[in-house]
């Protein structure tokens, strides 16, 4: 680590209290060898690191970091603790406690810090000889790696000064690698390895992509080799990852994938022995799961083969979730599938219109009438292929969410349920009840225990063949006309929208529209829109909801773009950039543009979005302006009805959010951490810079 870290940088008597005076205390020995320029500042982009997610680890350990401008140069305070601090572990107190600071933008030297220093915290020797090293220029060199654990140990007291904490739990448990090895295998495949060591690949990744991702890899490989295995990680960092050669996983024995966040390339690994668990599992248990997944070759048990494998919610959770996060995921995997079919067929309808004109939707099939030159030819050509396009959205989302709940198997019985709630007027509430009953009746065959030797045809004959059935007989028998009748009562409710409730309507969409900004409760009302325009003739009102959806989806971006452009000195340089792209995205109907903003300071900003949506929503049910086409925000204003007022309702949308936001911001300024700041001020905003959720 050079000279990143030095005795000046080095408390072995930290008397802090909290996780913000620790902070406080190591930053100022940053400051004063230079390395900060602005405490304030810097302290504001600690917390907003912090606020994102606990940084303290097992085993007593606590590494608060984060990139800043206010940083000229990669650089780690290290601070001992004989009280211990709360960063959040779930072990307890820290007593080790690292600060990490990195310029703004050097992501590859604050990641190199992070990723050394994490592989360090794995090694018993190294944090016990931290605990017990006695002077800060011996601790600074430790961490260097310019002595060995063994040398400081003998630097150290006789009072044994930092005797504290148990190791942390991953040495433990990779020490125990050499007792849980299982013996060797014994199948024909397993005994070709009996001449050199079991071979292992593994992949390891975290949310952040920092901390546990290394701790985990370096734990692998130290309890592979006390098991006698040879373990070889691929670490899936937040600055990408170096590929395993393909001959390395092509000779390996078995896969070892630890991991929060969904693995990437995950195919490279299919037909062979795999354990599939948690990031923190790598960490605390590497030696159970190297034992696991060499007993599941033994067993001769084998992943899917490549292709075969996958559902779009696939492996990305673990088997603590709830019932509420798993249903969230069923649900937008079918509305993932379903969304470019709403595109496609919706822009294609639309254009129908604009070139057939409003009548186009009653012309004759083009199969039978189709004239060249005429552009009514070509508007009923486009109305119609769009109209078959929209067919197939209730089958879709239905297929998809049974296909995110019980993979391949799922999509016929989906599919056709899918189709049958189409046939029976049950529209989009029936197509969620046929993909949830689809997805549920497949898991459920497959948990009957068949003879071996109707396996082969499950998946292909049986599965399908008795989730249809089933599926069939509930829409059409049981509960397809009480859903039917519940959409009817629905859509006949929307119809006789007028005055104050469809304003009200129009707010509470817009709301919707802006509150995760392209996640679920977005995806509701959009999804919820797009049902209603997806038939040939839909009705005023469903027209009407799709145009307070779509303009209030536009309201964020926009608005996030026009307050970096009014009030720069509130923002980061990097959200100021951002600001340029969120006027295309906003124009664009692309409501994810304001993201990057929600997610530096949400309770500031996603606030803001929701009361311009609300007003917009609103302002457009009033306006009664009309809309046909699902997407294109601007570029299918033409194709609005009323479209003077309309676009007067975005952007009245927009100055409410600009203002809120410019206002809000303004009444904190100093916590941004922006040049903007005086020192003064900051100096003040630093007492409680933990409580500022602004991204570093």
């Amino acid at each position: 680590m050079s000279e990143m870290i030095t005795a000046d940088l080095v408390d072995l008597d930290l008397s802090a209290e909290s996780k913000e005076a620790a902070a406080r205390a190591l930053a100022e020995r940053m400051v004063a060898k230079g390395r900060v320029t602005d405490l304030a500042g810097f302290l504001a982009d600690v917390a907003a690191r912090e606020a994102q997610m606990p940084t303290g680890l097992d085993g007593g350990i606590g590494i608060p970091h984060c990139r800043s401008e206010h940083v000229t140069e990669p650089t780690l305070a290290f601070g001992r603790s004989a009280a211990g601090i709360d960063f959040g572990a779930a072990d307890g107190p820290a007593d080790l406690i690292f600060l990490i600071a990195a310029p703004a933008g050097a992501d590859d030297a604050h990641l190199t810090i992070l990723s050394s220093l994490a592989r360090q915290l794995m090694n018993a020797e190294f944090t016990d000889a931290l605990r017990g090293v006695s002077d800060p220029e011996t601790a600074a060199a430790l961490v260097r790696g310019d002595v060995t654990p063994a040398e400081a140990a003998d630097q150290a007291t006789a009072s044994g000064a930092g005797a504290g904490k148990d190791t942390a739990a991953a040495p433990t448990a990779a020490s125990a690698g050499a007792a849980a090895g299982s013996t060797a295998p014994e199948t024909p495949e397993a005994e070709a390895t009996q001449s050199r060591p079991f071979r292992i690949v593994a992949v390891t990744s975290c949310p952040t992509g920092i901390a546990h991702t290394y701790m985990a890899a370096e734990s692998l490989e130290n309890a592979g080799r006390e098991a006698g295995v040879e373990v070889t990680v691929e670490t899936q960092g937040s600055a990408g990852f170096t590929r395993l050669d393909p001959a390395v996983i092509a000779a390996a024995d078995g896969v070892v994938l630890a991991h929060d966040v969904p693995v990437r390339e995950k195919d490279r690994f299919a037909g062979k022995p795999t354990v599939d668990v948690g990031v923190k599992a790598g960490i605390n248990r590497p030696a159970e799961l190297i034992s696991e997944v060499r007993a599941k070759a033994e067993r001769g048990e084998r992943t899917a083969p490549a292709g075969a494998a996958g559902t779009p919610v696939e492996r990305t959770g673990d088997s603590t979730e709830g019932y509420g996060t798993k249903l969230r995921k069923w649900l937008m995997s079918g509305v993932s599938y379903m969304v470019p079919f709403v595109a496609a067929g919706g822009l294609l309808i639309a254009l129908g219109f604009a070139i057939g004109g409003w009548t186009v939707n009653k012309a004759p099939s083009v199969m039978d009438h189709f004239v060249w030159t005429q552009s009514d030819s070509w508007g009923a050509l486009l109305f119609q292929i769009g109209g078959m396009a929209f067919n197939f959205l209730i089958p879709v989302l239905a297929g998809y969410i049974a296909y995110g709940m019980a993979d391949r198997p799922g999509l016929v019985p989906g599919f056709v349920g899918g189709a049958i709630s189409l046939s029976i007027n049950a529209g989009f509430l029936g197509g969620l009840a046929a993909g949830l009953i689809a997805g549920g009746v497949v898991l459920a065959i497959q948990r009957v225990n068949i003879p071996a030797a109707m396996r082969g045809i499950m998946p292909v004959v049986v599965i399908p063949l008795i989730s249809s059935a089933v599926v069939g007989f509930l829409m059409f028998v049981v509960i397809g006309k009480p859903i039917a009748a519940a959409q009817k009562g629905m859509t006949d409710w929307l119809n006789g929208l007028t005055g104050t409730n469809a304003v009200l309507l129009g707010a509470l969409l817009g709301v919707m529209m802006c509150f995760d900004l392209g996640g679920p409760v977005n995806k509701v009302a959009y999804t919820f829109a797009t049902a209603g325009i997806a038939v040939a003739a839909p009705s005023d009102s469903a027209m009407k909801i799709m145009a307070a959806v779509m303009a209030a989806g536009m309201v964020p971006p926009l608005a996030m773009a026009l307050a970096t452009t009014v009030r720069g000195r509130l923002f980061t340089p990097a959200e100021r950039e951002n600001g340029k792209a969120a006027w295309v995205l906003g124009a664009s109907f692309i409501t994810e543009g304001a993201i990057p903003f929600a997610a530096a300071d949400p309770l500031r900003v996603i606030p803001s979005a929701m009361a311009g949506g609300a007003v917009t929503g609103a302002l457009s049910m009033m306006f009664g302006a009309t809309l046909r086409a699902p997407h294109g925000g601007i570029f299918v204003v033409p194709l609005i009805g009323n479209p003077f007022l309309y676009l007067v309702a975005i952007a009245a949308g927009v100055c409410v959010s600009t203002a809120l936001v410019v206002v809000l911001k303004g009444m904190r300024k100093p916590a941004q951490g922006t040049p903007a700041a005086g020192s003064a001020e900051g100096a003040a905003a630093g007492e409680k810079g933990s409580e500022q959720p602004v991204a570093a």
